[in-house]
C-alpha cells in the first residue's frame, strides 16, 4: 500500500475507532452514552441532507491514470408519489479531471416506474483522456504500452418491459459513440498494424436487452439476483464507421449468511464479433471490476471475469468490505484457458449516507500483481 493510500485508511479507521470508544463509555455512564449516540445520529441526518442537496468531492487514484479530482451527485427518488409500490429511481453525475490530463463528465440513470413494470437504464457521458494501451491481448506487458490520445461522447439506453408477474424483464437497446479527434504514437502496436479505429468515428447499435432483477435492494442488496444481457449490433447502414456486434452479460448473487453480513459474487463476460475498433473492444479493469487495473489496459474481443465481495457491517453506518477478482481477455473463447487469469483484490470503507434507502459511500483500494493499484470513492456498491 502506498503511503497515500496509508494516510487515507489510517484517518478513516481513527474515525471508526473514535466512535467505538464513544460506544463503549456505557458501561460507566449510560446516561451520558445515550446523549452522545443521540448526538452522532443526530449529526448524521443532517450530513444526510446535505448530501441530498450538494456534490460531494471526491479523490481517487489509478497506477495509469493518476491522480484525479472532482464532483459526484447521487440521489434516489420516487418518480411518482402515488405509485408506492416501485422501487426507488437514481439519478447520478460526476465530473472528473486528473494530472495526466483526463476529463471525464457523465450522467447516468436508473428509472423505475409503473409500479416496479418499467425500467430505463441510460447513460451519457463525455470523455476527454490520454488512454494507455498495453496493446491488443492477454500477454501484453506495461512496458510495451503506448498513449492514445481521444475525445469521445457516448449515450447509451437500455428501456426494459416487465415480461412476467415478478423478475424477468426486456426490450430494445440503443448505443452511440463518436471518438474524434484521436492522436497516438506513430510506431506503437495500432498504427504498425492498422489496427480499426485509429482514425476514430461513429457507432450506432441498436439490440435488444433480458434482465432478471430479483435483489431486495438495488443500490445496496442483502440477498436476491440480478441478470442482465444484452445483444447490439453496430451496423454500417446505420451510420456505423466499423461493423460490429458486441454481446454483454452480467450475473451477480447476494448471500446474507448471517446478521447483516453480506456475500455478493459476480462474474461477467463481453464478445465481440466482426470489424471491431479497439475503443470497442471487451475492456478489463475499472472501478467496480477487476479494481486496480486501468480499464483497458488489458483488451481484446472476448473478456471474463469474476469477484467475490465480503460486506462487513462495523458500527452504526460504517463498515467494511474485502474482495478477490480475476479476469483475462483472448480473440475468441476457445483461447480463454485457465492458464492468464489476471488477479484482483483489495479492501474499503463503506459509510451509510442514505438510512432511508440504506445507501453507501465507499472508498476502496484496488490492487494487482506488479505494483498495479487504485484508489476510487463513489456511491452505491461496486456491484
Amino acid at each position: 500500500m502506498n503511503k497515500r493510500n496509508l494516510i487515507l485508511a489510517f484517518l478513516i479507521l481513527s474515525g471508526i475507532s473514535a466512535i467505538g470508544q464513544t460506544d463503549t463509555t456505557k458501561e460507566k455512564d449510560k446516561s451520558t452514552d445515550t446523549a452522545k449516540v443521540s448526538g452522532f445520529d443526530k449529526f448524521n441526518k443532517k450530513m444526510e441532507k446535505l448530501f441530498k442537496v450538494i456534490p460531494v468531492p471526491i479523490i481517487s487514484y489509478s497506477t495509469d491514470a493518476g491522480n484525479t479530482l472532482g464532483l459526484a451527485k447521487f440521489n434516489l427518488i420516487n418518480l411518482s408519489k402515488k405509485d408506492t409500490i416501485s422501487k426507488p429511481s437514481k439519478l447520478s453525475g460526476v465530473f472528473t479531471f486528473s494530472d495526466k490530463g483526463r476529463i471525464n463528465a457523465s450522467i447516468a440513470t436508473e428509472l423505475i416506474f409503473n409500479e416496479n413494470r418499467n425500467m430505463i437504464l441510460a447513460y451519457v457521458n463525455y470523455k476527454k483522456t490520454p488512454e494507455y494501451i498495453y496493446g491488443i491481448g492477454n500477454d501484453v506487458t506495461r512496458e510495451g504500452q503506448e498513449e492514445v490520445l481521444s475525445e469521445r461522447f457516448k449515450f447509451s439506453a437500455t428501456i426494459l418491459q416487465r415480461i412476467d408477474k415478478k423478475f424477468l424483464y426486456a426490450g430494445p437497446v440503443v448505443d452511440y459513440s463518436n471518438y474524434f479527434k484521436i492522436d497516438f504514437d506513430s510506431n506503437g502496436y495500432l498504427y504498425k498494424n492498422s489496427y480499426p479505429g485509429i482514425n476514430g468515428g461513429a457507432s450506432v447499435g441498436v439490440g435488444i436487452g433480458i434482465a432478471h432483477d430479483s435483489r431486495s435492494n438495488r443500490y445496496n442488496p442483502q440477498q436476491g439476483t440480478f441478470i442482465l444481457g444484452s445483444f447490439v449490433a453496430h451496423p454500417e447502414f446505420l451510420g456505423s464507421k466499423y461493423d460490429f456486434t458486441k454481446f454483454n452479460l452480467d450475473v451477480r448473487h447476494y448471500f446474507n449468511p448471517w446478521l447483516k453480513h453480506i456475500i455478493a459474487v459476480q462474474a461477467t463476460t463481453t464478445a465481440t464479433y466482426g470489424d471491431v475498433p479497439f475503443y470497442e473492444l471487451a475492456l478489463m479493469g475499472g472501478d467496480s471490476k477487476m479494481r486496480g487495473y486501468y480499464e483497458g489496459a488489458y483488451r481484446d474481443k472476448v473478456l471474463l471475469d469474476g469477484q467475490v465481495e465480503y460486506r462487513l457491517p462495523v458500527w452504526n453506518i460504517f463498515g467494511v468490505v474485502g474482495w478477490v477478482g480475476t479476469g483475462r481477455v483472448a480473440d475468441y473463447y476457445g483461447n480463454l484457458g485457465l492458464k492468464g487469469f489476471h488477479m484482483s483484490y483489495g479492501w474499503g470503507v463503506r459509510i451509510r449516507v442514505d438510512s432511508k434507502n440504506n445507501t453507501n459511500l465507499r472508498v476502496y483500494f484496488g490492487y494487482g500483481p506488479g505494483g498495479l493499484r487504485g484508489t476510487y470513492i463513489n456511491f452505491a456498491e461496486a456491484f
